[in-house]
């Protein structure tokens, strides 16, 4: 089954009714696939295609956001994730954040690849003070979903405006910069980044323990 069903489904398990999903690379095929696999899960499936998707991926989420009013969940499509971690991480939205983002304080599970994560280094309010793949110290892992206001795509249009590349934490930067970027603490619950062969062989082999229908 392809990731990007996965994910689809599991928003669905989590209460989602509409998912957008950012394309880009081999466009064609994907959003054809997308269009079959909205009529066989009876779910809304709209693409939103990246002009240049070999930009940083902050560019995907503010062509995903374009599509939507009000907050929404924020996935990457190459995550797994236990649906109770979507489910309780959209219930976190308040007036005092701009970004809530799902964390891992389990910085040194196997499932994480130090090579490849995305740090965060908490404030002592539980706040982000600071995000990013190479920050230290740090106090736990992006977990890869985060439930979005507004105020991400503006944060990530004036990060870029000001000469940042554009990747999604330049936003959350911004956003934990003015105390406007939350934390939700996954706990024990499942999940994974599957972008190589190893988290591969994982996802293979742990998946249908936590993803019952898989």
């Amino acid at each position: 089954m392809p990731l990007i069903e996965i994910g689809v489904r599991q928003l669905a398990a989590a209460g989602v009714t509409r998912v957008v999903v950012a394309t880009g690379h081999e466009a064609v095929r994907l959003e054809a696939f997308l269009a079959e696999l909205s009529r066989r899960l009876k779910i809304a499936i709209e693409p939103a295609r990246v002009d240049d998707w070999s930009r940083p991926n902050g560019f995907s989420v503010l062509a995903g956001a374009e599509r939507i009013v009000g907050d929404y969940l924020l996935v990457m499509a190459d995550h797994m994730f236990e649906a109770s971690i979507l489910a309780r991480l959209s219930s976190q939205g308040a007036t005092d954040r701009g970004v809530t983002l799902a964390i891992d304080r389990r910085v040194t599970s196997p499932l994480v690849d130090p090579e490849d994560a995305t740090w965060v280094r908490m404030a002592h309010t539980g706040r982000i003070a600071a995000i990013g793949k190479t920050i230290a110290p740090y106090d736990a892992v992006d977990c890869g979903a985060f439930l979005a206001t507004p105020e991400l795509a503006a944060a990530l249009r004036a990060a870029i405006a000001d000469g940042a590349a554009g990747s999604l934490s330049d936003g959350m930067q911004r956003l934990a910069d003015a105390g406007r970027a939350a934390t939700f603490d996954v706990g024990r619950a499942w999940w994974l980044d599957v972008d190589d062969p190893r988290a591969h062989a994982i996802a293979e082999a742990e998946a249908p323990a936590h993803i019952p229908w898989l």
